[in-house]
């Protein structure tokens, strides 16, 4: 396959994987920073998705285990003054590189499995994308939390 249509072929993979179109061109350009001649390179990749949503941003992301492991670093390690907001930093610069790594076995799983190309692109549509669901429980529990300190600190403003 020629260079240029490797590249085509590889932005059409990551497109279907990340499966928003609006967020494919970052993802393109974040994937390319983790990888150098085909070897892969943990890389600094800042973003604020990632930082702010922690592991949610992995489950969103459908990379369960990273989430996992940064759920319970995040629980454990929570005690300990200003270890969150290292966790957070370290989070949004790093946990892209998670995503791209959930890509890469995805990716090389399709393309052992199956060999045309339109068939692999449906299958990484299918396999890869988002959890919506993430999103609705982050919701709810914003709401659940703002409810919360609205009926203990509303009544205190008010006297």
């Amino acid at each position: 396959m020629q260079e240029n249509n490797r590249q085509e072929y590889h932005d059409k993979m990551i497109e279907a994987f990340i499966d928003k179109p609006s967020e494919t061109l970052w993802y393109q350009n974040s994937f390319k920073k983790f990888t150098i001649n085909g070897v892969d390179k943990l890389q600094w990749n800042w973003s604020w998705w990632a930082f702010g949503g922690g592991f949610l941003y992995l489950l969103y992301r459908k990379q369960y285990l990273p989430a996992i492991i940064l759920f319970f670093a995040s629980f454990m390690l929570s005690i300990i003054p200003f270890v969150s907001l290292i966790l957070m930093v370290l989070s949004g610069g790093y946990a892209s590189y998670f995503v791209y790594k959930g890509y890469k076995t995805k990716l090389q799983e399709i393309e052992s499995a199956i060999d045309d190309e339109e068939t692999r692109l449906t299958t990484m549509r299918e396999i890869g994308g988002y959890n919506q669901w993430v999103v609705w429980v982050y919701s709810i529990f914003v709401l659940i939390i703002i409810a919360f300190f609205s009926t203990i600190f509303i009544p205190i403003i008010l006297q």
